[in-house]
């Protein structure tokens, strides 16, 4: 199969998430009641992120709205998804999230926080290239970026140790959606998440060896801790010493094993929410096993084996992104943007 480019699919991919982030119901809030009238729907406390079932999953969905319109603006319905972010991004609606996770400390951390600083982070690199509208609302989200990095920096000097699972827990691929984030704010002068990004990412997985990557995947993993944590070591590692990092970590890539990584997971019923995630986790190592390729010279013999499983591992993913119901629309498309992007 010959994958889609992002043009390709865009604009399906952006009418899917439109639609999902401006759905309130069914929806999984999370929210810790503290008296018997508290009890606001979705949209009164996250009026920015109220739709796609939960904060996380509309965070991410708006990520992916915001990567699509400054990538391939001219395959999408623009003046649509653009009145969307328009009006979720405005400065009131943000600073009651912002309340929110100050009032709620701990709530959606890691992986919403993660997302929620790889969306300032592209929409700050949009800024950059000076587009009027998301210099608007970079300034706007930039009280909940500053909530949430301060919430790492409190957080990960007491994080003893990682949490390598293949859900929304796991520690690296929350960290990597931050690091872009990060690096802006230590390059405006203020290099603390930078910091406690890399010294845990040290101490965790600095002398990683034999990972037991044949126990994946778990029956409800849309990651894969492997490749998660060889994504955030890629970025913060010396590049010249990633590719012997990555043969002790996963000493059998160059013979496609083990082979449980390279099998792409079979999702016997997407109307369950739970195994439905197989699917991003297919679309997720199509991402890492590509990523990691593009981290190792051509001629590694690891390059071969690593991108014929990316193609695998998508071929069988994309066609699940949009048709498959409510349990994998609500998100999924962002790890297909994230994969084709």
């Amino acid at each position: 199969m010959t994958l889609p480019g992002l043009p390709d699919v865009a604009a399906t991919y952006a009418r899917t998430i439109v639609g999902a982030v401006r759905q309130e119901y069914p929806n999984a809030p999370r929210h810790v009641m503290r008296a018997d009238d508290d009890r606001p729907t979705p949209r009164e406390a996250h009026p920015a992120f109220y739709g796609c079932f939960d904060w996380h999953s509309a965070v991410e969905m708006h990520w992916a709205l915001v990567r699509m319109l400054r990538t391939v603006p001219e395959a999408l319905p623009a003046d649509e998804v653009r009145a969307v972010l328009a009006d979720h991004l405005r400065a009131d609606a943000l600073a009651a999230e912002a309340a929110y996770l100050t009032h709620n400390p701990g709530w959606e951390r890691p992986y919403g926080w993660g997302w929620a600083l790889a969306l300032a982070a592209e929409i700050d690199a949009w800024a950059a290239d000076g587009e009027a509208d998301a210099r608007q609302w970079s300034a706007n989200l930039r009280p909940l970026a500053d909530v949430v990095a301060a919430g790492f920096v409190r957080w990960l000097p007491n994080l003893t140790y990682p949490e390598r699972v293949g859900a929304h827990a796991n520690s690296a691929f929350a960290l990597a959606r931050a690091l872009p984030h990060a690096r802006d704010r230590a390059s405006a002068g203020d290099p603390d998440l930078l910091d406690a990004i890399g010294d845990a990412t040290q101490r965790w997985f600095g002398s990683d060896a034999d990972y037991p990557a044949a126990w994946e995947p778990g029956g409800a993993d849309f990651l894969s801790a492997a490749l998660a944590e060889a994504e955030l070591v890629a970025a913060l590692i010396e590049p010249a010493a990633f590719p012997g990092w990555l043969t002790a970590f996963l000493p059998g890539l160059a013979a496609g094993a083990p082979a449980n990584l390279f099998t792409p997971a079979v999702v016997s019923d997407p109307t369950d929410g739970q195994g439905a995630h197989l699917h991003g986790l297919n679309l997720h190592r199509a991402y890492g096993f590509g990523l990691l390729a593009g981290r190792l010279r051509p001629s590694d013999p690891r390059v071969p084996i690593l991108s014929s499983a990316r193609e695998e591992h998508a071929a069988v993913a994309l066609p699940a992104v949009v048709g498959e119901g409510w349990m994998v629309e609500h998100w999924l498309a962002c790890y297909a943007v994230l994969l084709l992007s």
